[in-house]
């Protein structure tokens, strides 16, 4: 069956609550560890019909946030939601009790009890009403970003298709698509501060409410940080300020002699070479083949996926008006697979999506053959990146089948953003935690922190000149500050892991794979340090972890300069 063929059923409220509470009922009174078991599991296939039905809506409404029936079936899952959960989590409350817990624990994993003690600890009724104001101001911010329709170059463009131009050879033109960028973001300023503020608040109560001192150990308990405490984030930023920032102010310094300008400025940065980045050499149609051939050459695992992919057409790639703007891979468990969206829009940004996105798809197409239960399918966020970031490194010896004669030049660039993007998402995790540990802050004093971490992080940049950047107000163009909070630093730690699985790579391609093909077949039967570990890796939270990474790419790049 194809995508477009797959069939939503709106979830019927009352209905769905009577079969949790059936299922819990049965839980309760159960005589036996296996009675339990078949509990467990009839509340899985409950779990998967709400999880299908979320995921078609959400990936139809952001496909075209213009088509109503899908919008109002966003609202209506965001409504109903918060309720399901409750009802779900006295489910919860009867399991961890269990007098068989010992032995569920063995046949199911430890790790499933963990995430649900986590779980039960980050939610309550008495928050389901700031659950739905939060899923409703995160949906009119994208919906927001959605609408930009921007004059540029005799045509109108979303934020997506902006991209290029602000990769574009001509020092003029990626400053006019940086300033056009700007100028939607600050006609809409009030509207972006006021929707942040609001959910600032609004999870700041909903940490009150739980209990908790402020959103930064909501936000934790809520990412399922299930083997390390905030101190060490803190201490792992600290490590890539003073480990990794020196060597990225270095790869700056050699980019802009490169592109041959003095001072680096915001709209310099994602410019890499003087005759342009490396771009894929192809149309649409030749790309989305380059992706089939390499991922059936890769491995027999990986053939069997993307020839399910293409079969059941579970791709929506091209940038178009009224789509929502980024990408994501979701999964949809009642149909068996992942569906990947982005908005492709001729930069090397069109490739990574085909390893990326897909890094994200195959790590759920292993786990739909390998394990059961749907709360053991993915671990928490940052090894699923892990999966992710480390498929754009295994993909190397298939680069030329997208960029043919920049290959080199993608592969040096590829590293040196690689990274880049690690300060950058420190960036991102330290101005949330500054944000929620204050959160009477005005929109003046958020875009004040902003800036001063921006000297911290990518000291490099000059903003000068940029209202809408140089006002410190840069970050709102991070969907995840407003849509997923304390998500990003999760990329952080997974880039760290992916480039030791590259440098694994640069040793043996084979050895390496058989490392990652374990890692992904695990899913969540680990928590992340646990599943690190486990394939012979250093934890990213360790001393010195940093430090060795940075050095290792660093000499790469010195020997493979261009």
């Amino acid at each position: 069956m194809r995508f477009s063929e797959f069939i939503y059923k709106r979830i019927d409220l009352e209905e769905t609550k009577k079969k949790i509470q059936e299922i819990t009922e049965k839980l309760k009174h159960a005589q036996s560890v296996e009675e339990q078991v078949q509990a467990v599991y009839e509340m899985n296939d409950v779990k998967k019909e709400i999880a299908t039905a979320d995921s078609l809506v959400y990936i139809r409404y952001t496909i075209n946030t213009k088509d109503e029936f899908y919008a109002k079936e966003r609202e209506y899952n965001d409504h109903i939601g918060p309720m399901l959960e409750e009802e779900i989590q006295k489910y919860n409350k009867v399991l961890l009790a269990s007098p068989f817990r010992k032995e569920l624990e063995e046949k199911l994993g430890k790790v499933l009890f963990i995430n649900l003690e986590l779980s039960m600890k980050g939610f309550s009724p008495e928050i389901t009403e700031l659950l739905q104001e939060e899923s409703t101001l995160q949906t009119q911010y994208q919906s927001l970003l959605a609408s930009a329709q921007i004059e540029f170059n005799g045509e109108k463009c979303n934020l997506s298709q902006l991209g290029p131009y602000m990769q574009s050879q001509d020092r003029e033109v990626r400053k006019a698509a940086y300033e056009a960028t700007g100028k939607f973001f600050d006609e809409h300023q009030g509207e972006l501060d006021e929707i942040f503020d609001k959910l600032v608040k609004n999870r700041t109560e909903q940490a009150h409410r739980l209990g908790m001192k402020n959103f930064v150990e909501l936000g934790y308990v809520r990412r399922q940080r299930n083997c390390y405490a905030p101190e060490a984030i803190a201490d792992f930023r600290q490590q890539v300020v003073r480990d990794l920032v020196p060597i990225v102010c270095e790869i700056k310094k050699n980019q802009a002699e490169r592109i041959g300008v003095e001072d680096l400025k915001i709209y310099d940065d994602s410019l890499q070479f003087p005759d342009g980045n490396a771009i894929p050499q192809g149309t649409y149609d030749e790309i989305m083949e380059a992706g089939r051939k390499m991922y059936t050459e890769m491995s027999p695992e990986t053939a069997d996926f993307i020839k399910m992919m293409f079969d059941r057409e579970l791709f929506d790639v091209v940038a178009k008006p009224g789509k929502a703007t980024g990408g994501y891979c979701a999964d949809i468990p009642g149909y068996g697979c992942p569906f990947i969206f982005s908005n492709f829009n001729g930069t090397a940004g069109d490739v990574d999506v085909l390893t990326h996105e897909a890094g994200h798809a195959f790590a759920e197409y292993m786990a739909e053959k390998n394990i059961e239960l749907i709360d053991m399918h993915l671990p928490s966020m940052e090894a699923a990146e892990t999966h992710s970031m480390s498929m754009e490194f295994f993909a190397t010896p298939w680069y030329e089948l997208f960029f043919k004669h920049q290959t080199k030049k993608y592969e040096v660039s590829h590293l040196e953003g690689t990274l880049n993007f690690i300060p950058y998402g420190c960036l991102v995790d330290h101005f949330q935690q500054v944000v929620y540990e204050h959160p009477e802050m005005t929109p003046a004093e958020r875009n004040e922190a902003w800036l001063k971490l921006e000297k911290m992080y990518r000291p490099y940049l000059d903003l000068e000149g940029m209202p809408f950047y140089g006002r410190g107000a840069g970050w709102q163009r991070q969907n995840h500050i407003y849509l997923t909070p304390f998500y990003y630093i999760d990329y952080c730690l997974a880039q760290t892991v992916a480039l030791q699985f590259w440098l694994e790579i640069e040793k043996d391609w084979e050895q390496a794979w058989e490392k990652y093909k374990m890692f992904v077949q695990r899913g969540g039967t680990d928590t992340f340090l646990g599943l690190v570990a486990g394939v012979g890796l250093a934890s990213p939270v360790e001393d010195g972890c940093i430090r060795e990474i940075a050095g290792h790419a660093s000499e790469w790049l010195k020997e493979h300069k261009l």
